[in-house]
């Protein structure tokens, strides 16, 4: 069975300018030798804190950087090398869920039209077609009563789902979701969670990059944990239990005080 994605020993590095414009400039391996397969079906949760390499991990998957070494295939086809020409035709198929739902949406379009502008202008739809397929999708995610919305009129949850609708109508191949519950309170997160797991398209991949391995634990196959750009433990979260301590603070940030005499 061919993996939506395979990643193989990957670096990427960055040089970052000193604070002054005298300043010498510095390397920063944002990411070191990661090795990760995602297979058909299969959610993975990447988590770390800030600055532990998941963001530009996902980037790098949806070609919106490229590694420094290393190689990236989805779906079978090598994806880092080629040329944007080329990954346009595809892109449709792998898809990205913001962190902030708010500026990634249109605040002069209604719920119904973000969804019917995206099945138009990606799927090549038809006006008709895509509106139907949009009012389906948003009666799923439990916004069939917001159609007529503005963004600012829209609760926290309730543009989470947007964003969620705007993907998912597509039926992709791939889903990235970059912290896509940030911010909510506990009970919005899982619901968030619960529709986005819930409605993703038959034998597609996802990834949620989180620093919530709570949440990972509900709605995750695996949990690619990661710290200062590497990955330190891969967790199977229905069969195994963390034995990094840095995994077991992320599941329990009071583990080390109670462990200790």
């Amino acid at each position: 069975m061919t993996a939506i994605v395979e990643i193989k020993a990957v670096h990427k590095r960055f040089d970052v300018p000193g604070p002054w414009p005298w300043s010498p400039r510095r390397e920063v391996h944002a990411v070191r030798g990661v090795d990760l397969v995602v297979a058909p079906g299969e959610v993975v949760a990447l988590v770390g804190q800030s600055g532990s390499g998941k963001t530009t991990l996902s980037r790098m998957v949806l070609g919106l950087e490229s590694p420094t070494s290393g190689e990236i295939w989805i779906e079978g086809r090598r994806w880092d090398n080629l040329g944007e020409a080329e990954r346009q035709a595809r892109r449709v198929n792998y898809q990205y869920i913001p962190q902030d739902a708010m500026s990634a949406l249109d605040p002069q379009q209604t719920v119904l039209e973000a969804i019917v502008e995206t099945l138009t202008v990606l799927a090549g739809r038809s006006p008709e077609a895509a509106r139907t397929q949009a009012e389906t999708m948003l009666a799923r995610l439990g916004l069939a009563h917001r159609h007529a919305a503005l963004p600012r009129e829209l609760s926290g949850g309730e543009q989470r789902r947007v964003t969620l609708a705007r993907v998912l109508a597509l039926s992709p191949r791939l889903v990235v979701a970059d912290e896509p519950t940030s911010g909510l309170d506990p009970d919005r997160r899982a619901a968030v969670l619960e529709d986005l797991v819930g409605n993703l398209p038959e034998g597609a991949g996802c990834i949620l990059v989180t620093h919530d391995l709570d949440a990972a634990v509900d709605y995750c196959h695996r949990a690619v944990v990661m710290l200062e750009g590497e990955v330190i433990e891969v967790v199977d979260l229905r069969h195994q239990e963390a034995t990094h301590p840095y995994t077991k603070s992320l599941l329990d940030p009071w583990h080390e005080t109670r462990s200790s005499p």
